[in-house]
């Protein structure tokens, strides 16, 4: 059996992963990291162009999925921003607002892709 080339999980991490990257970019303005601020935009530029191509991939049933998964990567990206600022609240000195989204945004993509990856192992079983 051949695996389709794409799916709208793989397009809602890939999502993810470009708003991770829009998340990190006020960090490195702050920091003077223009060299590290140039190389996230060229990696934004590229993860989106191929998002876009896989979107225009995908099968019209597909196609239908991928807002219910675009809703449960923005209550991803809130859980994220929320276990972070705990967490920092309770162990850390106040940090900038920079890093606090980068880490909630980074963490909420990651809890998106586990939870993708924990249902699609119950669906398969």
């Amino acid at each position: 059996m051949q695996r389709a080339p794409t799916s709208p999980e793989r397009i809602s991490v890939a999502l993810g992963l470009c708003i991770v990257m829009l998340a990190t970019l006020p960090r490195y303005m702050a920091g003077g990291h223009e060299t590290r601020q140039t190389l996230i935009i060229f990696a934004l530029a590229l993860v989106a162009f191929v998002t876009v191509i896989q979107w225009r991939l995908l099968a019209a049933e597909a196609r239908r999925r991928l807002p219910r998964l675009c809703m449960r990567l923005v209550v991803m990206l809130l859980l994220g921003m929320a276990i972070m600022g705990g967490w920092h609240a309770l162990f850390t000195d106040w940090i900038s607002w920079q890093v606090f989204i980068s880490h909630g945004a980074t963490l909420g993509v990651l809890l998106h892709a586990i939870s993708l990856l924990w249902s699609g192992e119950r669906q398969s079983s």
